[in-house]
């Protein structure tokens, strides 16, 4: 399976479902409770967006604050940090910018 890539899967289409379901049930298994955004289970058009919901990167915190042996609350602030309005205030949605955030993850 390539994860640079879209699916190009339509939503009734059985495999998006297990491919989701499998991602959802591998997220569970790492201890992830209660809503996980669809970002973190589905694969955008192109595969390669930069960006994650709020939402997806505080559901990560856990997992970077200990692979990269620093404090929850570091890591939170980063993605505060890291996290982008929507355009002129109404156009989209909140996002992280990942690249932006990994390279000030780096840095610390």
């Amino acid at each position: 399976m390539t994860y640079s890539s879209g699916s190009n899967y339509g939503p009734l289409n059985p495999a998006l479902h297990d491919e989701v379901r499998q991602r959802v049930e591998a997220l569970r298994a790492t201890g992830v409770t209660g809503p996980i955004p669809v970002d973190l289970v589905t694969r955008s058009a192109s595969g390669l967006d930069p960006h994650i919901s709020p939402a997806a990167a505080q559901i990560q915190v856990p997992r970077v604050a200990r692979a990269r042996s620093m404090s929850e609350a570091a890591v939170r602030s980063l993605v505060a940090a890291h996290t982008q309005g929507s355009t002129l205030a109404l156009l989209g949605a909140a996002r992280v910018n990942v690249l932006e955030l990994n390279l000030a993850l780096d840095a610390r």
